[in-house]
Parts: C-alpha cells; structure tokens; sequence
C-alpha cells in the first residue's frame, strides 16, 4: 500500500510537490445519484419548478465546482482544466436522478477531485432547488469511476 502523500516526514499536512511530473492528458469519470419522491423527479422532469430548470442549472453549478476545487479542498493544486462535462439523466425506475461527471486537463496532476466535486455539487444544487416540496432527498452512490493520465496510468472501477 502506498503511502499518504499529503503529510511531511513528521506528520505535518503539506501540499505535494508535483514540479517534477510529467505533463500528461489527465481524465477523471465520476458518478453518483439523489433520490427523491416521485413527484419531484416529475417536477423536474416537467420543467415546472418555479425556481427554474433545474438540471440545467445544477450542471453549471457543477461546471463552477471543478474549477473551484482547490478553493475547496485545501490541499488540492488549482488547474487549468480543458474540460468538464455534466451528465444529468432523470431516472423514473428509481425516483432519482444520475450525475456523470467528466473532468480533463493537461497538467501534472490529476482532475479526480474536481470531478468529484463536481458531481456533489450538482447533486447539492438539485437538492436546494428541490429542498421546499422534498426535504427527504438522498444523494448516494458518488464515487470515481475511472481515471487517466499521469505515473500511475488508467485505472477503472471493476464492479
């Protein structure tokens, strides 16, 4: 198992030094889901919300997200990113709606936190918008998929 990164030799938290990396094409593919009752997810899908489309704007707060990150998470470079991508797919089998999230640079780093934050965050703004006729929404299942890029190559989730 390899190593923390983000901690010195006497334990204190620092950020990596990343000068000396390659720059590669970095990719990072997320996902994750918010539950809701039915008839939320037809408000959205209906377009009907008084406060406006709703995924539409979740998938800007999401493109907002990953170029925030490293305001963020305190310990993450700040990157010139190529490209995000927001996927939001309503899904009336299970009441909820899906996020994919694709981030890419080209950098000496990778992009798996922004894209994280990315999907947390649209999956937040659907929860704000939605909070007044469903304050029971879950957001769960949000996870990296897949990256690529960088000393460590392409990794993929198995299951």
């Amino acid at each position: 198992m390899s190593e923390l990164t983000h901690f010195n030799a006497i334990g204190e938290a620092h950020m990596v030094d990343v000068g000396d990396k390659t720059v590669t094409h970095r990719v990072a593919v997320t996902e994750g889901r918010i539950q809701m009752e039915p008839d939320t997810l037809q408000l959205i899908m209906q377009g009907g919300h008084k406060k406006g489309d709703v995924l539409g704007i979740a998938r800007v707060a999401g493109i907002m997200a990953a170029k925030k990150t490293a305001d963020l998470v305190p310990l993450c470079h700040p990157l010139a990113l190529t490209k995000v991508n927001i996927d939001l797919i309503p899904e009336p089998d299970g009441n909820s709606v899906y996020c994919q999230s694709r981030v890419e640079t080209r950098g000496q780093t990778g992009v798996e936190m922004e894209a994280l934050c990315a999907t947390q965050v649209a999956l937040l703004t659907i929860y704000d918008m939605c909070k007044a006729v469903d304050r029971g929404m879950t957001i769960n299942q949000v996870r990296l998929l897949e990256k690529a890029g960088g000393k460590s190559g392409h990794w993929k989730r198995s299951e």
